[in-house]
């Protein structure tokens, strides 16, 4: 058993004694304490109808808003629900007075207050509610990645109960930002599909005028233990890597990539994802986002007419040209399933990037690899869907919170001000030509983008796999577009363990040719964690682009190479990835061309096939459950088995377990 480091801090002189402790039991001056008040001033604009026909609940609704503070001559307007992951406490110069979790909930509250602000100025009643939400970099290798999937659905329930419980609402702005929060937040506005909802992308951080971005400083620990970064360098990366204060990471992770699909799916208003926060173009999205919501309720609309099976298209579409996270794959079949749409399944995602090609150069993804903003400035999401418009793949009538169509909406962009502006910056401030970062497919090809998502089969993974085939270094790419690797499986039960070797901190290192296994880290084994940690530390090691990793696990939206996730059955679920030992032989393809490959235990046994050898294995010796894996994260994962597992988002369809529960199946 290995036991977690325990790291030791250097106390604190706090200075407390004990004999100064008398201040809690001095005297106190009764003249500050209060005992009754006077209460709002004016009165509610009640009527004959309300007192008769209004339940008891919406008319102390009106005593509560005016006790807060309202001007009782308002509290009739028409309620909106401002629902955000705001976490910790700024002042209002923004410095902070307690801490939030990551920079992509710090400076929401902004948001916020522009759209409550615009809510008020339409005589609307704007309420505020905020469900945080976690930092998947802060718990990477850590046990708070036990709960990072897992919190997905809860704060899904929890805003869906949120709105329901504001019971005069017409429309809900739901703003978030991050990897869980955000897909959360489009989970909460699907589920109340009769209402005007319209979602707020909370943006992205600037990288560092000179520095790294927050997706290769996750690996300086990694880096220095190998001898490639010195104390200093790690020291000084690490502080600067956050350009400002607030935001989603600069690369286009899960953060990122669940900004860009909300846009396609006509959820947030144009021109909405990657946002640069903090500046006035951010803030302004928050005052159109409440004005979008008032026309919805204007028009009769809601968002029911927005999630349709073309809006999911388009999503998986957008999804594909942009080189998105692997971990969308979880998201937006849940989405689909909360707006009560068939969920997409390994197929229908494997067909779409068939269709097109990545022709957006962002980070992770080369071949230069740019922060998001500059996506952001090259044109963002409707600069992406006027190429697939011209490619004839874009759903062009699918509606939008705008009340436009894709076809609508992108006649305006073509030749818009706010298009023209924003490229010029990107080429005067940076020297960056808006081109090179989102590309014409046909240029894209040229330079050697491929498809993005390949679910690759075999003996190990007969349910299927994922990788993100788009970000395979190409040095390890043969001259038929095919990466191939047959390598000597290392196989560990434990991303602590894989990731001291990895380091070197182990009497077996790993080294360049091979295969990593990591097994038992699916839903079941301890809530599907992100091995980021490894993912990274292969990256931007000098061999690690040599290295596969094959796991049941999953992956951050900015992991990169031949990294192997998803593997289905998962190891506790009987798959057969649970078989693989050390020293087994192990063969990859990934085809880039035609988004197809494999993943097989090789037999070296002549009188045994590699089927007849799996069949004959007991699952590896120390394969277990997590010993420290929340009761809570036990049943998330036992709820979204029987809703389908990961290859069906990993939701909770309701009336599957209600007929397990009752034993009908």
């Amino acid at each position: 058993m290995h036991r977690e480091a325990v790291r030791t801090l250097e106390p604190r002189a706090f200075k407390i004694r004990l004999t100064a402790m008398k201040q809690y039991f001095e005297s106190l001056d009764p003249d500050t304490i209060l005992t009754h008040a006077k209460g709002p001033t004016g009165s509610l604009p009640l009527s004959d109808e309300i007192l008769r026909q209004w339940t008891s609940g919406d008319i102390f609704g009106l005593t509560q808003s005016v006790g807060m503070g309202f001007d009782p001559r308002r509290v009739l307007g028409d309620q909106f629900l401002i629902l955000s992951t705001q976490g910790g406490v700024r002042a209002p110069d923004g410095q902070p007075i307690a801490l939030g979790y990551h920079t992509g909930h710090w400076e929401v509250g902004l948001l916020v207050q522009a759209a409550a602000e615009q809510i008020c100025r339409h005589d609307g009643v704007p309420f505020a509610a905020f469900v945080s939400d976690p930092c998947d970099g802060r718990t990477q290798g850590t046990k708070g990645m036990f709960d990072s999937l897992p919190y997905r659905n809860d704060a899904a329930i929890v805003m869906r109960r949120l709105i329901r419980s504001l019971p005069q609402r017409k429309g809900v702005i739901g703003i978030a930002t991050c990897d869980k929060g955000l897909p959360a937040m489009m989970m909460a506005l699907a589920g109340t599909r009769h209402l005007a909802n319209v979602l707020v992308p909370g943006g992205v951080t600037l990288p560092p005028t000179t520095g790294e971005d927050a997706g290769k400083v996750q690996t300086i620990g990694a880096r220095y233990t190998k001898g490639e970064m010195t104390l200093e360098e790690a020291s000084l990366e690490g502080c600067r890597a956050c350009g400002t204060p607030g935001g989603g990471c600069q690369f286009l992770g899960t953060a990122a990539t669940s900004q860009v699909v909300a846009e396609a799916l006509g959820m947030t208003v144009p021109h909405a994802a990657l946002a640069p926060s903090g500046q006035p173009i951010w803030t302004q999205l928050a005052r159109d986002s409440a004005d979008a919501s008032l026309g919805m309720v204007e028009r009769g609309e809601t968002m029911a007419d927005i999630l349709t099976d073309d809006a999911l298209f388009n999503a998986m579409l957008v999804h594909a040209a942009v080189g998105g996270s692997t971990n969308l794959l979880l998201h937006i079949p849940a989405i689909a399933h909360a707006a009560g749409l068939k969920r997409p399944d390994a197929a229908a995602f494997r067909e779409i990037n068939r269709l097109v090609p990545r022709f957006v150069d962002c980070l992770p993804n080369g071949p230069v690899g740019h922060p998001t903003v500059q996506m952001f400035l090259a044109g963002g999401v409707p600069e992406v869907a006027l190429h697939l418009r011209r490619l004839g793949l874009l759903k062009t009538q699918a509606r939008t919170v705008t009340g436009m169509t894709w076809d609508e909406l992108l006649d305006r962009w073509e030749t818009s001000p706010r298009r023209e502006v924003c490229r010029d910056r990107l080429r005067d401030a940076d020297g960056i030509d808006p081109d090179d970062v989102i590309m014409t497919p046909s240029v894209a090809k040229t330079r050697g983008l491929t498809s993005t998502v390949c679910f690759p089969t075999g003996n190990l993974c007969p349910e299927g796999s994922v990788i993100k085939a788009t970000s395979i270094d190409p040095d390890v790419i043969d001259d038929d577009g095919v990466y191939r690797n047959c390598g000597r499986a290392r196989v560990f039960v434990a991303e602590r363990d894989a990731i001291a070797a990895i380091k070197g901190q182990t009497d077996r290192p790993i080294k360049a040719g091979d295969v990593i296994v990591l097994i038992g880290r699916g839903p079941i084994g301890c809530g599907m964690e992100e091995t980021y940690q490894i993912t990274s530390a292969l990256k931007y090691l000098s061999f690690g682009k040599q290295v596969a990793l094959i796991t049941d696990a999953r992956f951050s939206g900015v992991s990169t190479g031949a990294c192997i996730g998803h593997v289905g059955p998962e190891a506790l679920a009987g798959g057969p990835i649970a078989k693989v030992r050390d020293g087994d032989l192990i063969d990859i393809v990934i085809d880039r061309n035609e988004m197809i490959g494999h993943v097989n235990l090789v037999s070296e046994d002549p009188s045994m096939t590699a089927k007849q050898i799996l069949n004959h294995r007991s699952p590896h010796p120390d394969l277990q459950v997590e010993p420290d894996m929340p009761d809570d994260t036990k049943l998330w994962a036992a709820l979204q088995q029987v809703g389908g597992g990961t290859w069906g988002g990993c939701v909770y369809d309701v009336d599957d377990i209600v007929r397990k529960l009752r034993g009908d199946d």
